[in-house]
């Protein structure tokens, strides 16, 4: 292969892949998938796919072939949690070296993929390591959630903020991007969550390692295809695992990058 051609080769890889879990999700995936595929910067996707009995990888497998080399799967056997999801999703991405921007997104559109291209800018052209998809930085920019829930999520983030002293509004936001860097220096082996409290860690360990942390408003629009994943389960772990986090953190020594 000449150095032309090497060029050429490299010019085309992206430098971003968004990683998304998914079970269940065959109302859903497709339609995802060609979202980010069409947006003007290059963004590669991740799926991890947890054994979804309803089909869901044979569709990913069909646009893996439309869009040769910028769509891949994990398939993993059975549902085993949102945080390990992530996890395997960034160490497949950082095997990679032409990434390093690696994104969190979910599959049901409650997300804006067009909002991909902000959270990108953030952090390749505004400074920021992480960029955090706000649902609370200019209010509550939430569409279609029970009044329960929004009021739920709001003070479950304040409260939060007030135990771990982190600087961000929406600590349990899914939608995120981090710099390669991040993900190197964060022990992606010590996160201990699975759940949403999974979120409010990675945060937290980015936030305490030093890393620059910058909000971006986003709307957040509730599912309308296939079933949500949440459970009082989940949003407890949330809610009691940041006391274990902030006592945890008095005496752990975190890595700086």
């Amino acid at each position: 292969m000449d150095q032309e051609t090497l060029h050429t080769e490299k010019a085309t890889l992206s430098d971003s892949v968004v990683i998304i879990p998914t079970y269940n999700e065959k109302e859903n995936v497709a339609a995802i998938i060609d979202a980010v595929m069409n947006l003007p910067h290059r963004f590669d996707v991740l799926i991890i796919d947890d054994g979804s009995p309803d089909g869901t990888a044979d569709i990913v497998r069909g646009k893996m072939s439309e869009y040769a080399g910028r769509v891949h799967m994990v398939e993993r056997e059975g549902k085993l949690g949102l945080g390990t999801a992530y996890i395997a999703g960034f160490k497949w991405a950082l095997a990679r070296e032409q990434y390093q921007y690696i994104f969190e997104m979910d599959a049901d559109f409650s997300h804006n993929p067009n909002d991909l291209t902000a959270l990108y800018k953030a952090c390749a052209d505004e400074g920021a390591d992480v960029a955090v998809g706000s649902r609370y930085v200019t209010g509550v920019n939430v569409v279609n959630w029970p009044m329960g829930r929004v009021l739920m999520s709001y003070y479950a983030s304040a409260y939060v903020r007030m135990v771990t002293r982190m600087p961000v509004r929406d600590t349990t936001a899914g939608f995120v991007c981090y710099r390669r860097r991040v993900l190197e220096t964060l022990q992606l082996d010590e996160i201990r969550f699975k759940g949403y409290a999974f979120q409010i860690e990675m945060k937290f360990t980015a936030y305490k390692c030093g890393f620059k942390i910058k909000e971006v408003p986003i709307i957040f629009v509730n599912r309308v295809l296939g079933t949500s994943k949440m459970s009082s389960g989940i949003f407890g772990e949330a809610v009691f695992g940041v006391i274990r986090l902030k006592v945890d953190s008095w005496f752990k020594k975190y890595p700086r990058p």
